[in-house]
């Protein structure tokens, strides 16, 4: 019994050492990722990438599903981006409010003769609208049966858009006016392929809002929303941009990513089953590259381009990652093979390994790290000065990676103007391993364990409270 307990010690101290050392390179390739991005920014003007009439045509895809509260505003928002060439696509998910009505009345749409080559599969499009306003020229409206899955929505606008690349956002976003220069640029400055891009995301709720525009950025009042803030910084900042350096990203977020159109659509397009549409469909997307011994890259940014309503129910976060949980697990199933091989590349050698070993497991193996914590507790084979000095050390590890994504977002790029919000937003994560991260490990086990049982999913509704507006600083007056 003695060898079994020491057995499982050493695979729990190894796991956790990896893991350790995994998050130390990230924050080293991070820092560096940042500071090559911030280099190359400097030594460039944008003023002729956002004018040139030549640039590559970008096809802005928003699916729209009940999206009557925020629908035009944030569709003005889209039409004001500082770009050249460029169209929005708004796909009506056979909304059951007057998503569309609106629409039609405010851009003054009427509908038009379509041939649509459904070149991804999704379901029927009743309808493609345009405005007689020559300026919403931009804009296309598509109406279609309802397909279940935002994946559904975005296959109708990719069967749709004229141009070779594909922005997939959530309507309800706020994008930076200058979201498609900054994404192409990282398109143009690519001596390889780049199958997809994207960027920081942010949440926008208690954030300054006008018109569909982000006026200013502030730190969300509800506890649940800044949670999220901190888990978006530190995963973008310190998880992306590290993986960044490696060419290795695992994954291009549904809010806001840049991709090429023509493997889009070799990649037969987003799964509309999957629960994880946005990480299966880059997955598919890596495979068919390798498979095809084509080069590739997947590039990140480190700027916020957008910014999202967040959930701040404890029913609607837990339903949103009971959802990711059960797409992630999903996706380590059907692309298995992937697992290692050579063939794929560092996608199967270090991509899709990561995915498995330490976000997969992992709220498996701490499940199964507290049990064995009790059961050495209860037969009193602790070691109590060691195993409080280890808890202190993985605890304050935690702090400080997240303080420090916290700090280097405000020092670099500067989105908080109150000095207050960066001050509680460090605090906030001295209290996360107490309150925030035990949600997220119960909804990625009880994820895993409706997925393996095959409980039908519940997608459901969040309800869209529209972006708070309140008073901007003093400063944003002046």
């Amino acid at each position: 019994m003695k060898d079994f307990i020491s057995s499982i010690e050493f695979i729990f101290g190894c796991y956790c050492l990896l893991l350790l050392i995994v998050y130390v390179l990230l924050f080293r390739m991070s820092s560096i990722s940042i500071r090559k991005n911030l280099r190359t920014r400097n030594s460039r003007s944008v003023q002729t990438l956002m004018e040139s009439e030549i640039a590559p045509g970008v096809s802005i895809v928003a699916p729209a599903y009940n999206e009557s509260v925020t629908i035009v505003n944030n569709v003005r928002s889209l039409m004001t981006l500082f770009y050249s060439r460029y169209e929005v696509v708004i796909v009506n998910d056979g909304s059951k409010d007057d998503t569309l009505e609106k629409l039609i009345h405010e851009f003054d749409l009427v509908q038009i003769d379509f041939l649509v080559d459904y070149l991804v599969p999704c379901q029927e499009i009743k309808a493609i609208y345009k405005s007689r306003d020559i300026s919403h020229k931009r804009l296309t409206v598509i109406d279609k049966v309802n397909g279940g899955s935002k994946a559904d929505a975005v296959n109708a606008g990719i069967n749709v858009a004229a141009f070779p690349y594909i922005l997939n956002t959530d309507v309800d976003c706020v994008l930076a006016n200058d979201t498609l220069v900054q994404l192409m640029e990282a398109v143009l400055d690519s001596k390889e392929r780049v199958i997809a891009v994207g960027a920081t995301l942010r949440m926008s709720n208690s954030s300054y809002v006008d018109a569909g525009m982000l006026v200013e950025a502030a730190l969300p009042k509800a506890i649940l929303a800044r949670f999220q803030e901190m888990e978006y910084i530190r995963s973008y900042l310190l998880g992306k941009m590290g993986w960044n350096y490696l060419n290795c990203i695992p994954n291009v977020s549904g809010g806001l990513g840049l991709f090429d159109k023509e493997i889009l659509i070799a990649a037969g397009g987003y799964d509309s089953h999957s629960l994880g549409e946005d990480m299966e469909m880059v997955t598919r997307m890596c495979m068919v590259m390798c498979d095809n011994h084509q080069k590739y890259t997947i590039k990140y940014i480190p700027q916020t381009l957008c910014w999202t309503e967040g959930p701040d129910s404890l029913k609607m976060l837990t339903r949103q990652r009971i959802r990711w949980a059960r797409g992630l697990m999903q996706i380590m199933r059907a692309h298995r093979k992937a697992f290692f091989n050579p063939k794929y590349r560092q996608f199967g050698l270090i991509v899709f390994p990561y995915n498995a070993i330490f976000e997969f497991f992992a709220p498996i193996m701490e499940i199964l790290g507290i049990v064995f914590y009790i059961y050495l507790i209860a037969t009193n084979g602790i070691n109590w000065p060691m195993a409080i000095l280890l808890l202190i050390f993985v605890y304050m590890f935690s702090v400080f990676l997240t303080s420090f994504s916290i700090l280097l977002d405000n020092y670099v790029y500067k989105y908080y103007k109150r000095r207050q919000d960066i001050i509680r937003l460090c605090l906030t994560a001295f209290i996360e391993p107490f309150v925030y991260h035990p949600i997220i490990v119960y909804s990625s086990i009880k994820g895993y364990i409706q997925e393996l049982f095959g409980k039908k999913h519940a997608w459901g509704d969040m309800k869209r409270k529209g972006t708070l507006s309140p008073e901007p600083s003093i400063e944003t007056k002046k």
